[in-house]
This record gives structure tokens, C-alpha cells and sequence, in this order.
């Protein structure tokens, strides 16, 4: 496979290591979220630690990537949309690091009857970001590839937004027992969760539209 930065080894690295940090973000966001459902304070705690972590990482290698690309002048006909792209997956970090940090400040109590629905469905909007994270990396190695593994992206952004229909049908309609407050909340943090598949479908579409630019 031809990389579109041929003799930039360095850079290609820096952008596969950025991409694996969007990716490990959204493993630590599911099992950070999975730790709060079964009431694991510490691990969950640990979990927000090391969001912290790799965001910070991402953004200074992020912004290490975009000098690259202009004090080297290089490929100055798609640089636009590959700062564009990276912009875009940092910002998946951010909603991981905000949703875990949403879940420690509010403390959500989340019914017993919807905590395999839960998991289910942080488990599926993970998925969504980590086939993004894959066919990003094509984008750079093997553009004609992109199309193979884009697919899986809008499939489990599918599959979440069912779930997520599913627990909000359970919350309204059946749990009688629930105040409106707390159903708002439930609400509220089910959208949260489903918010990492939501971006990665946006952002699976502009990939896309980049992936045909550049094979044109």
C-alpha cells in the first residue's frame, strides 16, 4: 500500500498513533461507563483518570501533526481535509471524557431492569467510533479500502440509536414508578451514551466525501 506521504514516515506514525489514542477513548469510555453500572466506584474513578490522559495526549499530537503538515508543505491539496478529520476525531475523545464526567457528577441512578440495555448500548456506540478509527487509518495507507470497513459505522450507529429507542420506550411508557424528573434524566444520559455513535456516523459521512475527493 502507497501512502499519500510517501517519504514521511514520521508523520504517518503520529497519525496512526493519534488514531489508536481516539481509539483507546472509546474502550475506556464503555468500560468506564460499564464500571459505573455495576457500581465499581475505583475502577470507574480510573477510568475518568485515563480519559484525562489521552485526551491530553491527543491534543498535543494533534497539534504536532498539523505543524508538520504546513512547515513541511505537505500535500498542501488535501491538508484541509486532514486537519478537518483529525479535528473531528479529537472531538470524539472530548464527548467520551464529557460523558464519563457527567456520570460522576450527577450520579445517574439507573433502574436494575435497564442496566443490560445500558450496557448493551455503550458497548455498540463503542463499536461505531473503533470501525471509524479503522477506516480513518485506511484513509492515509489505502484510500480505496475506506469503503470496506465504513459500512460498520452507520450499521452499529443503527443498532444504537434501536437501543437507545428501545430504553427510552421502557423509561416512558412502562416504568410507571419513575418521577419525570428522574425519566428526563435517564433520557438525557441514554442520548449522552449514543452521542459517540451520532459523531462517528457524521464523521463517517465526511469521510466519504473526502475518500472520493482524494480517488478522483
Amino acid at each position: 500500500m502507497i501512502s499519500i506521504f510517501k517519504s514521511t514516515s514520521l508523520v504517518i506514525a503520529q497519525i496512526d498513533e493519534f488514531m489508536n489514542i481516539v481509539d483507546e477513548s472509546s474502550l475506556v469510555f464503555k468500560k468506564g461507563i460499564q464500571y459505573y453500572l455495576k457500581h465499581d466506584q475505583d475502577r470507574f474513578s480510573k477510568s475518568i483518570e485515563e480519559i484525562d490522559v489521552l485526551e491530553s495526549k491527543a491534543d498535543s499530537l494533534r497539534r504536532e501533526i498539523e505543524n508538520a503538515l504546513y512547515r513541511h508543505s505537505l500535500i498542501p491539496e488535501f491538508r484541509g481535509d486532514i486537519m478537518e478529520l483529525l479535528e473531528k476525531m479529537d472531538d470524539l475523545i472530548d464527548i467520551a471524557k464529557e460523558s464519563l464526567w457527567q456520570f460522576d457528577v450527577e450520579t445517574p441512578e439507573i433502574p436494575e431492569p435497564l442496566i443490560k440495555d445500558y450496557m448493551e448500548l455503550v458497548k455498540v456506540s463503542s463499536k461505531a467510533a473503533g470501525e471509524l478509527v479503522i477506516s480513518a487509518k485506511a484513509f492515509f495507507r489505502d484510500v480505496k479500502s475506506v469503503k470496506d470497513n465504513i459500512h460498520r459505522v452507520f450499521y452499529y450507529e443503527k443498532e444504537a440509536d434501536n437501543i437507545s429507542n428501545e430504553i427510552k420506550r421502557k423509561v416512558f411508557k412502562e416504568m410507571k414508578e419513575l418521577h419525570l424528573s428522574n425519566k428526563q434524566q435517564l433520557r438525557h444520559f441514554t442520548s449522552n451514551i449514543e452521542k459517540l455513535s451520532d459523531t462517528s456516523e457524521d464523521i463517517a459521512d465526511r469521510l466519504t466525501i473526502f475518500a472520493v475527493k482524494r480517488s478522483v
